[in-house]
């Protein structure tokens, strides 16, 4: 008699959550029941705080919603955005587990030229433990995938790579646009599908998209903070790229590595382009000061931890964008509060403790 066939532990089960900011029932998770049902959810609901999220049958999770927040984090939940997906990142800051999938719930499983369904945590995964290579551009890509290497010319001293902090996915079907680029482009679609991780250089930025993103939250996690966004901010939209933009100087400055490319979701439907650009026509504005900002932005010797990378970039926010509007003023002092709320959560203590607690 054939021996039962033993389906193999999913790669780091018990060493990553999965972060979901929502408003509406979890229904899309039915599509992703094959890849992440092994896995525990956080999922930090928007809005009402009285409305009943349902989840899928046989899902391990645990919600927060805005009372939950304000009894765990006291006064120091005014960091925490409201009616806004920013509010994600609460949920990275109670996580006791080392690394973090985020996905936003119009993000659908999508299919490779084949037409084989694509496991996007698993590919997050390989790239998360597989070393970044931002001091110096290798043209075959990933030289650590299988089939390429490092190209003649790259140097030996270089080869062995850094820890990668963040990857980033993209998106087949509705491209991440901002509003004008909506509007006058309604109906394009993302068909292409490139069969690429690539290493963002050092001293290279980049948009960073929330809604397919993985990350070691031991290594970069208290600069994963999504800013002040949504009801009684000024501006919308920009949450993960604020995170990106500060993690992208603060992983430089340590020395390690973002990805970006593989793997693809299936981004299901474009939220209103004119709502979009009420949110964003501040931020349109604003990043032609902010990116030079960050372009430009140098971290002491003395910043040997994430967070006080975070609290020295905080200052110069509030230094060099201050004067732009008071908006960056009150973002600068959240940015504080952030790091005072993580590190309440999690004490450098080496004790492991459950979930929102401190």
């Amino acid at each position: 008699m054939a021996a039962a066939s033993v389906s193999p532990t999913p790669l780091l089960k018990d060493e990553l959550d999965i972060v979901i900011p929502t408003i509406r029932n979890l229904d899309f998770l039915e599509m992703w029941r094959p890849f992440l049902q092994p896995y525990h959810l956080i999922i930090v609901q928007d809005g009402d705080p009285n409305k009943e999220i349902k989840v899928p049958e046989g899902f391990d999770y645990e919600l927060y919603n805005r009372n939950d927040i304000n009894k765990i984090l006291g006064p120091k939940a005014s960091c925490i955005s409201f009616k806004d997906s920013a509010c994600r990142c609460f949920g990275y800051m109670v996580s006791k587990k080392k690394y973090i999938f985020t996905i936003d719930d119009d993000c659908f499983v999508a299919k490779d030229p084949s037409g084989k369904e694509i496991d996007a945590l698993a590919q997050h995964i390989k790239n998360l433990l597989c070393p970044s290579t931002p001091f110096f551009f290798n043209t075959l890509y990933e030289p650590y995938r299988e089939g390429a290497d490092f190209v003649r010319g790259y140097p030996f001293s270089l080869r062995e790579g850094v820890p990668t902090a963040v990857s980033h996915g993209l998106w087949l079907n509705i491209p991440d646009y901002d509003a004008p680029t909506q509007l006058v482009k309604p109906l394009e679609r993302n068909k292409r599908y490139v069969d690429a991780v690539l290493t963002i250089p050092k001293g290279t930025l980049f948009p960073m998209c929330g809604m397919n993103l993985a990350f070691d939250r031991e290594l970069i996690g208290p600069a994963m903070y999504f800013g002040l966004m949504g009801d009684g901010q000024p501006i919308g939209r920009y949450d993960d790229m604020w995170a990106g933009w500060c993690t992208k100087v603060i992983c430089d400055h340590m020395g390690w590595g973002i990805k970006t490319g593989l793997p693809y979701i299936w981004h299901s439907k474009a939220s209103n382009p004119f709502v979009n650009l009420k949110k964003e026509y501040k931020g349109i504005y604003w990043q032609e000061e902010i990116i030079p900002f960050f372009q430009t932005a140098t971290l002491s010797k003395e910043c040997d931890t994430v967070q006080k990378c975070y609290i020295e970039l905080s200052k110069q926010v509030k230094d060099k964008l201050g004067n732009i509007d008071p908006y960056f003023t009150k973002l600068a002092e959240a940015m504080v509060t952030w790091i005072e709320a993580w590190d309440e959560l999690n004490p450098s203590t080496g004790t492991k403790l459950p979930n929102g607690t401190a």
